[in-house]
């Protein structure tokens, strides 16, 4: 479905959709519960058969004939009841499959900035947490609801047969029991939902805690991350003791309401016999169907606890499912092809969330192949000047260009395979060294990753690690020094071989000696590329064809070194500082 049907449906709907892919399985569950339930209203039928005809009559013969077939079909029974407990779990794990994934492929496509708002540890609980009730309610939800159903009216049905005013008592006390069991299930649902977006609370700060733990133990700082997961913490169990107590309000009510019900049934029918109304084998009879009936009401009752529960879930799914990305493709975008690698930026003004402007009205053209130094002061809007190129945020004002075609006129797939980003924070995967490097080309041979690290000056390195290309470099690759995983990074770029280069401080976490090496790598694959280089560090922008100076969001200036030189203005006293600190 598209976010527009998600938008338009209503949950319910959503979920029941994801039914038709395994209607097979559903089928299976729901035939086989109902053959629990037509067994289970048999027997009360069959004792009182037994009494009243079998066995006063000395039918013994076909009695025991009987319980032998009662025996029989209590053991499908039990057959059946491993098929829904397997196949009925089996159907509700790849329901809930279909929605994780289906929700993952959505948070994908959202943007950049649906990130800078929500925290990692909260997508997580998205994509765990919240789904697991699902599997519960997409395999015990219909089928609970079904069989409920059919146990109810099969035993009223025969309960009217044998003493319509008992059978009727039992009858009126059904709305009761539903209305509060809908009541119940209001503060159940709103309990559940604060308890999952806690639990989302939660887990947001076990991931930041633990992706700084180098950090906090760096500065000594361990009782400070106890005392902020303890509070988290305690916000989860408070979260959970109002769930737990709306829980067991409903659970309370339930358990009164269904033991008051024997009583009354005991009662009235104890009536009923000394107006000779009733005899004492239909009363057994009643029991017996009161035994039945009671626990498909355990199982409504149930039913909507694991509702409460299971939407909670299902709403915090759909609220994200819901959520379009601020940068779409048009429904026409064109594929951007054969790539020259002409840019062309047009009086752009960008803010963030449309607040303080980063950037304004700036201009700058590329020409294809042409090298170009972006410096200035931190803060100033380089690096988001070169996310606007690839489109992973959308210009305030202005447009920007590649080969005479807007961003906003391509496919931003198109556009990401034909940049290639080398950034200062790098980010490893919690794989091996051979897959980190053929992230930039799935699928590329042995060879051409070999030769990407050799031009990355990474394969001497590789070589000298104990398994080789095949070394685990540990969580955001920790177990590799920071000039390691920029190595590793750029080679993911050599990999790629893309028409246009960003490089955002790409040589940043470099010793002097390698920044060597790898500028002369760089200069190489910059050669027919057009390419960008973000520079705090003005030594590595000496291949640059042209040096843009920006600062406060301005282009302060353009040019050579020796003209910005000349000139004297922010290109000169920064590289003046750095020249006397170097010395």
């Amino acid at each position: 479905m598209t976010t527009k049907e998600y938008q338009k449906k209503r949950p319910l709907m959503i979920f029941l959709g994801y039914f038709k892919n395994h209607l097979g399985l559903f089928a299976l569950d729901v035939s086989c519960a109902v053959l629990i339930s037509a067994i289970d209203l048999a027997f009360p039928l069959i004792t009182r058969t037994a009494l009243y005809e079998w066995l006063p009559n000395q039918q013994y013969r076909f009695f025991f004939t009987i319980m032998i077939v009662v025996a029989c079909c209590y053991a499908l029974r039990a057959f059946l009841q491993f098929i829904v407990a397997y196949f009925g779990h089996t159907f509700g794990i790849r329901v809930e499959a279909d929605i994780r994934a289906d929700l993952f492929r959505h948070m994908q496509e959202l943007s950049f900035d649906f990130y800078d708002r929500n925290r990692t540890g909260q997508m997580m609980s998205r994509l765990t947490t919240d789904l697991f009730e699902l599997t519960e309610l997409a395999h015990h939800g219909p089928e609970d609801l079904l069989t409920s159903c059919v146990t109810i009216i099969g035993a009223l049905i025969v309960l009217f047969r044998i003493q319509w005013k008992l059978a009727l008592v039992v009858a009126l006390t059904i709305p009761l029991f539903l209305f509060v069991v809908m009541t119940m299930r209001r503060s159940m649902s709103r309990a559940s939902k604060e308890s999952k977006q806690k639990t989302g609370h939660i887990n947001s700060e076990i991931e930041t805690s633990l992706s700084g733990i180098r950090t906090a133990k760096a500065f000594a700082n361990e009782p400070i991350e106890n005392d902020r997961f303890t509070a988290a913490n305690e916000i989860f169990k408070t979260a959970k003791r109002e769930f737990h107590k709306a829980m067991g309000r409903f659970h309370c009510c339930m358990e009164l309401f269904l033991s008051s019900l024997n009583v009354i049934i005991i009662g009235i029918g104890g009536w009923l016999i000394m107006r000779g109304e009733l005899e004492y084998v239909d009363l057994l009879t009643f029991t017996l169907y009161i035994a039945t009936f009671v626990n498909p009401m355990r199982k409504l009752a149930g039913f909507s606890e694991m509702f409460a529960n299971g939407f909670a879930g299902l709403n915090r799914f759909v609220d994200i499912m819901r959520t379009e990305p601020t940068i779409a493709d048009k429904p026409d975008a064109a594929e951007l092809k054969d790539v020259k690698g002409s840019i062309e930026v047009e009086k752009v003004s960008f803010a963030y969330d449309g607040d303080l402007d980063v950037l304004h009205d700036v201009s700058l053209s590329v020409r294809p192949g042409e090298t170009i130094a972006i410096v200035g002061p931190s803060g100033g809007g380089k690096s988001t000047l070169c996310q606007l190129i690839p489109r992973f945020y959308e210009v305030s004002e202005g447009s920007i260009k590649i080969d005479g075609l807007d961003v906003r006129d391509v496919t931003q797939r198109s556009i990401h395979q034909n940049i290639g980003i080398v950034q200062q924070d790098v980010f490893l995967f919690a794989d091996t060294i051979l897959e980190n490097i053929r992230y930039g080309k799935p699928g590329a041979s042995m060879e051409e990753v070999i030769e990407a690290a050799k031009k990355a000056e990474i394969y001497d390195d590789i070589l000298a690690m104990p398994q080789g290309f095949n070394t685990y470099v540990g969580e955001r690759g920790a177990l590799l020094s920071g000039g390691q995983k920029q190595r590793v990074s750029i080679a993911r770029i050599f990999l790629k071989n893309p028409p246009i280069l960003i490089l955002d401080e790409a040589t940043s976490a470099l010793d002097s000696v390698t920044e060597a090496k790898i500028q002369k790598a760089f200069d190489t694959l910059a050669q027919g590329r057009t390419t960008l280089i973000i520079a705090h560090r003005l030594s590595t922008i000496r291949a640059a064809e042209r040096i843009v100076s920006i600062a406060d969001g301005y282009i302060t200036e353009v040019g050579t070194h020796e003209e910005l030189m000349k000139s004297g203005g922010m290109y000169a006293q920064l590289y003046s500082t750095q020249t006397n600190i170097g010395n």
